[in-house]
């Protein structure tokens, strides 16, 4: 039986790797996509570990909608970075940046 303060170990260094690849890599769009996946995929992980320790089904729950969100949130993100991608022909996000009003 692995003990919970593994996963939530697990977790932590899941969600720090996320937050040091956002602040190291600025400029990939994609790569910050991926941040922001693996930071859901640390919070997944940490409620999974709890719902199982607690013994409840709560966390689990919520752990579908955080999957449904995540899928929805990559499915727009991807599909507008398609776009820009189209008619800018970068996805550097220096470049973006001047799509402001």
């Amino acid at each position: 039986m692995i003990p919970l303060s593994n996963y939530l170990v697990l977790g932590a260094v899941l969600f720090c790797l996320s937050v040091a690849g956002m602040f190291i890599n600025r400029k990939n769009v994609i790569v910050l996509l991926m941040c922001v996946e693996l930071m859901l995929l640390a919070v997944n992980t940490n409620f999974i570990a709890f719902s199982h320790y607690l013994g409840d089904l709560t966390g689990q729950v919520f752990v579908f909608f955080i999957l449904t969100v995540a899928a929805a949130e990559s499915a727009i993100g991807l599909a507008i970075l398609v776009v820009v991608f189209r008619n800018r022909r970068t996805i550097n996000v220096a470049d973006l940046n001047a799509m402001k009003g």
